[in-house]
């Protein structure tokens, strides 16, 4: 992992997943945004320009690490979720006090707003704290929207219930672009209110010109997970898991319409999907389709999902594995839910062998809990028992 040292920050280009530190005093002056891109150190976003003027950069610094408003980066994909700073109710979703949700709502007007509008958008800088002290590793440059999205989708405004107070915060999706570096001299010039855009990265410009995005994959070398990969690491989410084990305990049955309810979470173009009797589910827990495409050219796929309710060190092992595979019919793919993980040597086969099982492990489903509400372990009771009652 590169690192630049807090007193090259001023002439630092700015590197992808490179660290760059800050001071070591423990106070707010150790911040390194301030020095490497002339921000200020308060807030999510810091900008250069005026919001209702214009903005000329944009650096979003996210902690990655707010259970209630789970910001993530999908490498595999590309595509950055930010949530914006309207995270306590008693405020409107734009009086922030902060001016991050007028932000969002600014860039991602003027990004659908043809050529024009995507020429007044600022560059967005994406960093993230590491945990030491206060350095922080680039992410990437970004821009508004996924192209793999519908519009729609890409700035949603979310309700949230706290403490019987309703409110709303907005969901945001950004595109990380193909540039591995950001020159040093286009950053300057940027700060110096003379930007010269011919030092910007090929993919950027091109996003301003036609709109197309090209986003910077970084597909896994190691297609299984191990089993902490799958696991919790925070103990909030481990807390989460055990309120879900605890629910269910001595009800398997039970659990799998919990598991049918967290598939439909993680793919939302599940058409049906219905829990199968204990007597004949045929080795199977429940059996749903899939709809591909919309309209007349929509066209729906089956699959058959499995739910086992463990808990670690107990993991899903070859024989549970096999058991759902030999289930799957011509043109079937499966889905695996458990609350525990799979044991490696099952996960290899089945990524080696090409078998289409869609796996959610315990640290998925705290991830689709977290998205959609559920981000901490008095609402994942509460959701347990509103949902799925132990007297039914």
């Amino acid at each position: 992992m590169r690192e630049i040292a807090a007193d090259k920050l001023a002439q630092a280009d700015l590197i992808v997943d490179a660290i760059y530190q800050g001071g070591r005093k423990g106070n707010a002056g150790d911040d390194p945004l301030p020095r490497l891109m002339r921000v200020d150190s308060q807030g999510g976003f810091r900008k250069r320009g005026k919001v209702k003027a214009k903005l000329e950069m944009l650096v979003l610094r996210t902690s990655m690490d707010d259970p209630d408003w789970p910001d993530a980066l999908d490498a595999d994909t590309g595509v950055f979720t930010y949530y914006g700073d309207n995270k306590e109710p008693g405020r409107d979703l734009h009086e922030t006090g902060r001016d991050g949700n007028l932000i969002l709502k600014t860039i991602f007007e003027d990004s659908r707003s043809g050529q024009a509008g995507r020429e007044v958008v600022p560059p967005v800088f994406l960093f993230a704290k590491t945990g030491t002290y206060r350095d922080v590793r680039f992410l990437g440059l970004a821009v508004p929207g996924a192209s793999d999205l519908d519009a729609s989708e890409e700035l949603v405004a979310i309700w949230r219930n706290v403490k019987n107070e309703r409110f709303q915060n907005y969901r945001s999706r950004f595109t990380v672009l193909d540039a591995a570096v950001m020159s040093r001299k286009w950053i300057d010039s940027i700060i110096t209110g003379q930007p010269d855009h011919s030092q910007a990265p090929p993919a950027w410009l091109a996003w301003r010109k036609t709109g197309k995005r090209t986003p910077l994959i970084a597909a896994r070398t190691l297609e299984y997970r191990s089993r902490s990969e799958q696991l919790p690491s925070d103990k909030e989410g481990q807390a989460m898991m055990e309120a879900i084990r605890v629910h269910f305990k001595g009800r398997p049955h039970a659990f799998e319409y919990c598991a049918a309810a967290l598939a439909r979470l993680m793919v939302p173009d599940i058409a049906a999907l219905d829990v199968t009797r204990p007597s004949r589910d045929g080795g199977r827990d429940a059996v749903g389709q899939l709809r591909v495409g919309s309209g007349p050219s929509g066209i729906l796929v089956d699959f058959a999902l499995e739910a086992k309710c463990y808990a670690p060190p107990t993991a899903v092992g070859v024989k549970d594995m096999s058991r759902l595979i030999s289930r799957l019919r011509h043109r079937q793919f499966g889905v695996l839910v458990t609350t525990s993980c799979v044991d490696l040597q099952a996960y290899k086969e089945i990524k080696e062998d090409q078998h289409p099982i869609l796996v959610i492990a315990a640290a998925d489903i705290v991830e689709l809990l977290r998205r959609n509400g559920h981000g901490s372990t008095q609402a994942v009771s509460r959701w347990l028992v509103e949902e799925f009652p132990a007297d039914v």
